[in-house]
């Protein structure tokens, strides 16, 4: 699929008006957004994110610099138009009761009926794709407060997905839903762009499935501002170490992922031939600061067996006997 810059932004300015004058968030943005991609927005909270996603989809103006969106200017648009360019999710739960599932995503085809409009043949049979897409027809005419947060987002992408536009901007689809719901959320989005080539922009703050799935990261800072590239470019370049460094916190970059680093105060041998179980329990042991490996020179070991595992001779039968042996006998 080739894809095509869609989003444009030349000297974009973000902020927005107060009574004592502008407040600047972001200056001098100057990237693209490209169709048939997953794109993040990463940033701490505060350094702007829900200001810019507000800015690209028109909800704000721009304080300086302009923004071209499928080749034209955001200016040049009106209403009607941007509705049927720009598809918007936002976290805020919506508030619809006696509204079933079909009829909310139906609402998605209001750019071209109008808000009471009758569905003709064709927008019947978009608003079954974006059902169909997005895994939702089976809940078809359950009502819209019986849905779980997970379902509701959903149901509230296929919404999007309804509205047949070019580009969809999310903010923070997968807040307050439980990791596979994230993860499900996220690889459909991932899809979408890929089989339908959308452009798909998200705000997140799930900075590891962010780093594992989408296409292109765009990393926010107030004082640093706007980095953009490939989530292997930014972890080799030294970005994503930059942008989010913390005591406590440490970029791996063999594996591209963020890792909680611990105070180490011993040293401990670990082996056997079971890899998967070796590695478990070196990971326990790294919590409990002792850094273990089979090369490690020591007089404590542990050694894992098929029934279990030995520390200096005493044997545990799961990983939680093993530390307690390990705490009681001080052994680091």
């Amino acid at each position: 699929m080739k894809r095509s810059a869609s989003i444009i932004t030349h000297d974009l300015t973000t902020g927005y008006h107060t009574q004592k004058g502008e407040k600047v968030i972001s200056r001098d943005i100057n990237e693209s957004i490209y169709s048939g991609e997953l794109t993040c927005l990463l940033g701490s909270n505060g350094a702007g994110k829900s200001t810019l996603l507000k800015t690209l989809s028109a909800f704000l103006p721009p304080l300086g610099g302009s923004l071209e969106i499928e080749g034209k200017d955001l200016s040049a648009y009106s209403d009607i138009e941007l509705a049927k360019v720009i598809g918007v999710v936002l976290t805020d739960r919506i508030n619809i009761d006696n509204m079933s599932v079909g009829e909310l995503v139906a609402m998605g085809r209001s750019p071209y009926t109008g808000f009471w409009g009758r569905l003709g043949k064709e927008d019947q049979k978009i608003v079954e794709h974006a059902m169909e897409f997005m895994k939702i027809t089976d809940f078809r005419d359950r009502m819209v407060q019986s849905l779980s947060d997970g379902e509701r987002q959903k149901v509230m992408i296929a919404k999007a997905l309804a509205q047949s536009t070019p580009i969809i901007f999310l903010d923070e689809p997968t807040a307050f839903l439980d990791y596979p719901s994230k993860v499900e959320i996220m690889q459909q989005l991932h899809n979408l762009s890929r089989e339908e080539g959308k452009t798909v922009f998200m705000s997140t703050h799930d900075l590891e499935l962010a780093l594992q799935i989408s296409d292109k990261i765009w990393l926010l800072d107030k004082n640093i501002g706007v980095e953009t590239g490939t989530p292997e470019d930014l972890s080799l370049s030294g970005d994503l170490d930059r942008f989010f460094k913390r005591e406590g916190i440490e970029f791996d970059r063999e594996e591209g992922l963020f890792r909680i680093s611990h105070k180490i105060r011993g040293e401990m041998k670990v082996f056997g031939t079971d890899s998967g179980r070796v590695n478990m329990v070196a990971k326990a042991l790294l919590r409990n600061g002792i850094k273990a490996d089979r090369e490690v020179e020591s007089p404590h070991s542990v050694e894992v067996v098929p029934d279990g595992y030995v520390f200096n001779g005493q044997k545990a039968k799961s990983i939680k006997e093993l530390l307690d042996l390990i705490m009681d006998a001080s052994a680091v």
